[in-house]
């Protein structure tokens, strides 16, 4: 596949490379190319005004052309030059893997391309928006870090078990949307359907949250002042609707921080309010205080219940640093509301240091885990910090019977098998036999269920999503869309292709003649009368080369605004940039 020329990419773990496609770039039509066209000259030229003096150097360094869709091949080649990588997928992956990519310097880049009815904004993810939208800016070397910090952390957010619903109603909806074959009451009703989750997600998951921080950053950021910001976030560089709207006094900006987390967004409508950082160093600094707050750091009952709550596959960590894995269904606290036992259901592994600990994988323990938290009752050192000395004095050896008390109310009697220890020598596992576990009188391991494991740490230092080792378990669930294209269309349809695909052809190599373009022309009005965006390009090349039939054109583009009010002020734009050529863009890097 295409995407191995970037060395960036072979560092990707396999769970990752599930979602990566081949970017098919001959199923582009002369349509697509010539809406890429018309949105990027209309970008550039807006753009270089009010976007981040980044963004247009951007694009000379990541090789995007206003000509040409790029190709994941002839970006890569690029990219590697600031140590960043692109892959095509499918549309909408989930949060987790999105942001996974990210925090290995890859761009997910969806490869789609908008209709022209939709030109202006789309909630899909598409080309435009990815490669036009995020890589330009990420030849920042201080935002780029950003990304990848962003993508490290945002990974670990918990998401509840309403996130994934939420994740599935916006796909669809993207997938409607850009289907031009959709009955548009199917569109209506997954558009509800996303306004409906939105409203009821009264509380917030560590993944809503974090998601709303790349709402407004990396996708709708500005940055600067209240009073002069500029676009960087991805999703106003790629809306050549939204971009000119979030400019306006209608859209209220406030300075970013940490309480921007808390404030959610909707896909389907234009934002009423956008959040202005002073610089990307201060992105940073909102990032490391959210994440303070996250169970990625805090560890504790919370995140344990957060795990239990989404129903996913989450990790732990105790302050020993031994990690397990799993589906989390309980944890018992004691009186302070500290976690004193931790349960799994199903396959479940322990890890040290992210690496899975030999002997104790989902296949061992495939029917879930348990084990206390703390310290022994009436004993000041903790297990972990015991010399052989003491663990010999408390029993803790091979061969010994041993009771051993929790604070909490956890007993653990049983027949030490053997242990455990990390590198530094602290107790990291106890094995027993003929092992009975107990709350008080509630029995939780018995010795008819085999050799009872126990983690060993007197706190939990770490809640996150996913596995510590993503060896551990069977993660390849996601399945490439096969992408039917028509093979057939009708035959109204494929002229009209063939007719973008002439002007197209006429205007790379320079070979355009004023006879080929009013043929196309007289065609255009006779047979697709509702037709604006090849018109335009028609224009552009007749005004270029001074063409008399230029006036003609001009007056038939005006007859379609008095006509089209829907796309009146994109035919507008269009004589607009026929009559004032842009050139930023660098040479097509080649496929």
């Amino acid at each position: 596949m295409s995407y191995e020329e970037n060395e960036v990419l072979k560092r990707l773990p396999e769970h990752l490379k599930q979602f990566i496609n081949n970017q098919d770039y001959n199923s582009y039509t002369p349509v697509d190319q010539a809406v890429w066209r018309y949105v990027m000259r209309k970008n550039v030229d807006y753009l270089k005004q009010v976007a981040h003096g980044s963004y247009v150097e951007g694009l000379q360094k990541t090789g995007i052309s206003t000509e040409n869709i790029p190709s994941m091949y002839g970006m890569n080649r690029i990219l590697k030059d600031i140590g960043w990588a692109a892959v095509a997928v499918d549309g909408f992956i989930p949060p987790t893997a999105f942001m996974e990519f990210q925090a290995y310097n890859v761009l997910v880049i969806a490869q789609d391309i908008r209709q022209i009815e939709n030109m202006e904004y789309t909630p899909a993810p598409d080309i435009i928006h990815e490669s036009a939208g995020h890589a330009p800016i990420i030849a920042n070397p201080e935002y780029a870090e950003y990304l990848r910090r962003f993508g490290e952390i945002g990974s670990k957010a918990i998401s509840s078990s309403l996130d994934y619903e939420m994740y599935e109603a916006i796909r669809h909806l993207s997938i409607v949307k850009e289907d031009r074959d959709s009955d548009p009451k199917v569109i209506d009703i997954a558009n509800q359907r996303v306004l409906d989750l939105q409203n009821s997600m009264t509380e917030l998951s560590e993944m809503a949250k974090i998601r709303n921080l790349h709402w407004w950053t990396v996708e709708y950021g500005l940055i600067g002042t209240l009073e002069n910001p500029k676009i960087y976030g991805a999703g106003l560089l790629s809306s050549i609707g939204e971009s000119k709207w979030c400019m306006g006094t209608e859209v209220k900006k406030m300075p970013y921080d940490l309480s921007a987390a808390e404030v959610s967004f909707d896909i389907t409508q234009p934002q009423p309010q956008l959040f202005v950082t002073p610089d990307f160093s201060h992105l940073n600094f909102v990032l490391e205080q959210f994440a303070n707050k996250m169970g990625l750091r805090k560890g504790g009952t919370e995140g344990i219940e957060q795990l239990i709550e989404s129903k996913n596959l989450g990790t732990i960590e105790y302050n020993t640093g031994i990690q397990v894995s799993g589906f989390f269904k309980r944890v018992i606290t004691d009186n302070h509301g500290n976690p004193v036992y931790v349960q799994t259901e199903g396959k479940t592994a322990l890890s040290y240091h992210e690496k899975e600990l030999i002997g104790h994988g989902a296949t061992y323990h495939s029917e879930g885990f348990g084990s206390p938290i703390g310290k022994l009752k009436n004993i000041n050192i903790a297990i972990e910090n015991m010399s052989p000395n003491d663990l010999e004095a408390y029993k803790i050896k091979e061969g010994n019977m041993t009771k051993l008390e929790f604070e909490g109310g956890i007993t653990v009697e049983g027949e030490v098998i053997t242990g455990a220890r990390n590198r530094k020598g602290k107790v990291l596992l106890i094995s027993f036999k003929n092992c009975t576990v107990k709350h008080y009188d509630e029995i939780l391991f018995h010795p008819d269920w085999g050799v009872y494991d126990m983690a060993i740490g007197k706190t939990i230092v770490a809640a996150y999503a996913g596995p510590a080792d993503f060896t551990s378990f069977d993660m390849k669930t996601h399945h490439l869309e096969s992408k039917e294209k028509k093979t057939e269309i009708d035959s109204s349809e494929q002229t009209l292709r063939d007719l973008y695909q002439k002007v197209r052809f006429l205007r790379e190599n320079n070979s355009a003649s004023e006879s080929m373009l009013n043929e196309i022309f007289q065609k255009l009005k006779l047979e697709y009368p509702e037709e604006w965006l090849l018109p335009v390009e028609i224009y552009e090349l007749s005004y270029l080369n001074k063409y008399l039939i230029q006036n003609e054109i001009k007056e038939y583009l005006h007859s379609l605004i008095s006509k089209r009010k829907d796309v009146a002020h994109l035919i507008e734009d269009g004589i607009f940039l026929s009559e004032n050529p842009v050139i930023t863009s660098p040479e097509p890097i080649s496929l």
